[in-house]
């Protein structure tokens, strides 16, 4: 079992590796479907399984076939890390999609109209709250 700050130098070296990978060395047309980055980068305990999250920028039809092209390119992702990290043993490659950023702009769509929904309402009762004020000045 390898310690935590060992799992966390081999993530950041297999996201750094990868995201090399994604830009000069994955020659799969398929990959360059959709705008591709890495998330976040999860190795096991024993160094043996990497899971990738990746985000995909584009429609539904460019996102899956970017994830095909990046799961049929795992056995040469395996190989380049095995090559650039030298490891003992090359983790095995598991790429996942990450739906983290989608779900978040959706969170701050709602929040920014659920606030211009509030706003009229706020607006309403501070104008009442000053008249209020103004009432209680003119009964001096």
């Amino acid at each position: 079992m390898a310690t935590s700050r060992r799992i966390e130098r081999v993530a950041s070296m297999v996201k750094r590796e990868v995201s090399q990978m994604l830009l000069n060395g994955i020659k799969d047309d398929r990959v360059g479907a959709g705008m591709v980055s890495v998330t976040d980068v999860i190795v096991s305990g024993d160094l043996q399984h990497t899971k990738i999250f990746v985000s995909i920028y584009g429609t539904d039809e460019a996102k899956a076939e970017t994830m095909e092209g990046l799961k049929s390119a795992t056995s040469y992702v395996r190989s380049q890390l095995g090559q650039r990290l030298q490891l003992r043993r090359t983790p095995e490659v598991v790429f996942l999609e990450d739906h983290s950023l989608e779900r978040g702009d959706k969170m701050l769509i709602l929040l920014n109209q659920l606030s211009a929904d509030r706003k009229p309402d706020i607006l309403d009762g501070e104008e009442e709250f000053a008249d209020d004020e103004i009432d209680e000045t003119d009964e001096d």
